[in-house]
């Protein structure tokens, strides 16, 4: 009978731990809808800025946060971009913003071009607890487009806004939110500025849940801490689907 339990044990642990055994290859297949999206200037020293990550959700149709293709970047003749590729010359593109939701701070782009693959938007409820991974740019391309891939749990499924002590600590922007707050994720990894716009997704299945955002979210919420925590928030993806839907 030893032995039979000795194989009880293992059938035990095999199949109840969660693993990520199926993450390398969900990365491969998904580093290629992932972009940079920034501005490019051929006058200005460097002509290229990269300001956050988008992702391919449909026939050249990128996804990207709002504020990072806010019209307050452009400067003269500076246009919006996406960059292409791996790399130090990666292909770049001249992007039009064709939709935005400033609510949910999203953005829809336009890229002329040969058809880049897409991902898949998940249709599947999420749990907290639940494993995920996150692909983008956060220390930006001083060295070179090379994605980096993030992981992390989501730790609460919780309104935008939280309320203050007084009334004296809310901001307009936090108040208005108190009105109608929506639901984001928040998750215990950390992401940087320039993984603004990452798709969130299943480790082995490559189904996008959701939206990195680093910079509305954390205003609204986190504007009262004086050292940020490492604490990272995502727009879930039925807000995407909304936008691409409504266009």
């Amino acid at each position: 009978m030893k032995w039979f339990y000795s194989i009880s044990i293992l059938f035990i642990s095999i199949f109840s731990t969660p693993t990520l055994a199926g993450l390398p290859e969900t990365i491969k297949s998904i580093k290629p809808s992932i972009v940079g999206v920034g501005t490019y200037n051929k006058l200005s020293t460097p002509r290229a800025q990269l300001r956050g990550t988008g992702f391919v959700v449909g026939n050249n149709l990128i996804a990207t946060n709002d504020h990072v293709v806010d019209s307050k970047h452009l400067k003269g003749t500076e246009s919006f971009v996406v960059f292409i590729g791996v790399g130090n010359q990666p292909e770049v593109r001249t992007a039009k913003v064709i939709s935005r939701d400033r609510k949910h701070d999203l953005a829809l782009l336009s890229v002329s071009g040969p058809s880049l693959p897409a991902v898949k938007l998940s249709s599947q409820s999420v749990q907290e607890g639940e494993l995920y991974s996150f692909t983008g740019f956060p220390i930006g391309a001083i060295l070179g487009l090379y994605p980096a891939t993030h992981r992390g749990i989501i730790s609460s499924i919780t309104p935008i806004a939280i309320p203050a002590n007084t009334a004296k600590q809310l901001s307009a922007k936090q108040l208005k939110q108190l009105k109608k707050p929506y639901y984001v994720y928040q998750f215990d990894a950390t992401a940087y500025p320039g993984n603004s716009g990452s798709p969130v997704y299943h480790p082995e299945s490559g189904e996008v849940i959701a939206v990195i955002n680093k910079v509305l979210v954390k205003s609204t919420r986190e504007s009262a801490i004086s050292s940020p925590s490492a604490i990272t928030y995502a727009i879930p993806i039925k807000h995407l689907k909304n936008l691409i839907a409504n266009l």
